[in-house]
């Protein structure tokens, strides 16, 4: 879902923009950032770009087989003999 090396960059960089009076809590600050991002992360309905391509796959494979059926109906209703009452 969301790289472990850019969050760990995020937390660092946030961490070395703190105020130097904050130095010395940054650790603190930083596992609390991480935390935070991490709760946001997992509570967001997101999914890998492996699924989405899947997915995206699945699709194109669906529209193909619905165009390939819609001819197939519409050649079936083109040759069908009306119906002569007597």
């Amino acid at each position: 879902m969301f790289d472990p090396k850019k969050l760990d960059d995020l937390v660092r960089r946030l961490g070395e923009g703190l105020p130097e009076a904050l130095t010395d809590v940054r650790s603190e600050v930083e596992k609390t950032v991480r935390l935070g991002v991490q709760q946001v992360l997992a509570n967001m309905d997101i999914v890998t770009r492996e699924d989405f391509e899947v997915q995206r796959m699945v699709l194109a494979r669906t529209r193909e087989r619905l165009e390939a059926l819609e001819k197939r109906v519409a050649a079936l209703e083109a040759e069908r003999v009306p119906d002569v009452e007597a």
